[in-house]
């Protein structure tokens, strides 16, 4: 007889085979319950992800954006959505991420004007960067660089600083207050002692603008936005605050290499997302955006808005935002950097 379909008669079995079934029915609830994190996770993401830009569409900022949303979204099997979120020079965008859930489907596009100098620009912050967020990780570094009308007496670093010498202040114009490119040229005039005046702008292309029609001397600003301009003679490129030359602009020496050592400015992006995101999903967002960065198609595109990618762990893009704020904030201080 088939014993699976073997019946005993014997009073004594039901009590044990009840015994036996109950058993199995809360081990197999126990086992789902179990599983029930698991198994969410194991599906995300199972509908559009949300990635805030705390800026204007068309800057470089929101165009790198777009740029890991598109080739993020291809590897993850969902859409990535870009939502620009401007205001307060990033700090309402950022404030709406922090207050969002920690699930993985609301990320924000962070750079180091909101996560690493506004905390020291500003009395009043809506967030902490390193308690208020989860490190994803570093997309890439965007060189500075410093360049001037073609008709302005300067034509190297050194004539910069000696001019703003003995001529007085020279002005030099920035994409607005507390920017990457404001402190970049506050730490030249610390570490120069030149003479130059901070003209702070809307918005680095009116900052363009005015440079390129002889209004102000000098920008300071990303590579991405001044090379089709040094390109065509229209701008004349000082240096850049890398510690590499750029690839865009290989003709142009690096402030080290103009006399200034150890002189490194870059203006960095990367992802962050709510405090409390499961690591699983953080894992497993770090691991693909370090797959976009390593894709060749992805990389180049990165170089042309003059950003270098960097694929890293999300505790070295925590360890570098830790450094930066403590780096930036004795620049601000000494500079008097301040926003209400």
């Amino acid at each position: 007889m088939n014993p699976l379909f073997h019946t005993h008669h014997a009073a004594t079995d039901k009590p044990a085979s009840r015994r036996h079934w109950l058993a199995a029915a809360a081990l197999a609830l126990t086992g789902s319950l179990a599983a029930g994190p698991t198994l969410a996770q194991d599906a995300w993401p199972n509908k559009p992800i949300r990635l805030v830009v705390p800026f204007t569409p068309g800057g470089v900022t929101d165009t790198s954006g777009r740029l890991i949303a598109e080739f993020l979204g291809k590897r993850l099997g969902q859409q990535v959505v870009v939502e620009n979120r401007p205001g307060a020079s990033g700090n309402i965008g950022m404030a709406q991420v922090k207050a969002a859930a920690p699930d993985g489907y609301t990320l924000v596009l962070a750079f180091d004007g909101t996560a690493v100098i506004n905390p020291h620009v500003f009395a009043k912050l809506p967030f902490d960067t390193l308690k208020d967020f989860t490190s994803i990780g570093k997309i890439g570094d965007a060189t500075l660089i410093l360049v001037s009308h073609p008709q302005a007496p300067v034509k190297t670093l050194a004539d910069v600083i000696a001019l703003s010498k003995e001529k007085g202040p020279l002005a030099y114009g920035t994409s607005g207050t507390g920017g990457t490119p404001h402190i970049a040229g506050e730490l030249l005039r610390q570490r120069t002692g030149a003479n130059l005046t901070h003209v702070p702008y809307k918005g680095g292309g009116q900052a363009m603008t005015d440079v390129v029609g002889g209004q102000i001397p000098l920008v300071y600003t990303a590579v991405a936005g001044a090379q089709g301009f040094v390109k065509t003679g229209k701008l004349h490129a000082i240096a850049v605050s890398s510690a590499k030359r750029s690839p865009s602009l290989p003709d142009v020496p690096t402030f080290a290499e103009s006399g200034v050592p150890d002189f490194v400015v870059n203006s960095w992006v990367g992802i962050l997302a709510p405090a409390g995101l499961p690591p699983a999903i953080a894992s497993r967002l770090n691991a693909e955006l370090n797959a976009v960065l390593n894709d060749p198609a992805a990389r180049d595109r990165l170089r042309t808005l003059g950003i270098e990618a960097m694929p890293g762990t999300g505790e070295q893009f925590s360890e570098e935002m830790r450094r930066d704020l403590a780096r930036y904030e004795r620049v601000v201080k000494a500079a008097g950097i301040s926003v209400e």
